[in-house]
């Protein structure tokens, strides 16, 4: 098969995909009064990571929704290794996992950086193909499923409505496939 599903085929692809990456600094409001991230944070956090993995791709989610396609999360699963602290300084790896012509899923894994970290690793920076060789200390991993849908919140396909941003999201996926 040469990657790209034949007409009327729903074929999903699977990969671990190169990780892109995207910073912050823990905020005060999103901590308790223990300086311990509220569990919640962690979800906002995987939306910025699939939002500055589209960026540095070179579309935005507004482009998205100027062609009428809307990406909403239909499944989520998250674990909880170590707890984030407020002005911890945090990087979120995200990468796809699997896609189609009606579906896209992420991963995320968000570390910890140490205070002597490289701080050369700039935000929505594609790095690393396997998780072994991320920097930082592990605190939350998760995935995200979600299918495309048009502002109807019918299904359609993007290889079909935005064949663009499908080609892009194509090549991602196939770079983690060395």
């Amino acid at each position: 098969m040469n990657g790209r599903a034949k007409e009327g085929e729903n074929v999903q692809k699977e990969s671990n995909g190169n990780w892109y990456t995207a910073r912050l600094r823990v905020r005060y409001q999103e901590s308790d009064q223990m300086g311990v991230v509220y569990h919640a944070n962690y979800l906002n956090w995987f939306e910025i990571g699939r939002t500055e993995m589209i960026r540095q791709m070179g579309y935005t989610y507004r482009k998205m929704e100027e062609q009428a396609l809307l990406l909403p999360v239909t499944g989520l699963d998250v674990k909880y290794h170590k707890p984030a602290r407020y002005d911890d300084e945090i990087i979120i790896f995200t990468r796809i996992t699997a896609f189609s012509g009606l579906r896209l899923n992420y991963e995320y894994d968000i570390r910890r950086m140490p205070e002597e970290h490289d701080a050369s690793l700039a935000v929505g920076e594609r790095v690393w193909a396997h998780d072994e060789s991320l920097p930082g200390e592990r605190l939350v991993t998760g995935s995200t499923q979600h299918v495309w849908v048009n502002t109807d919140w019918k299904p359609v396909r993007l290889d079909k409505v935005f064949s663009e941003l499908y080609s892009a999201l194509e090549k991602v996926w196939f770079s983690g496939k060395e």
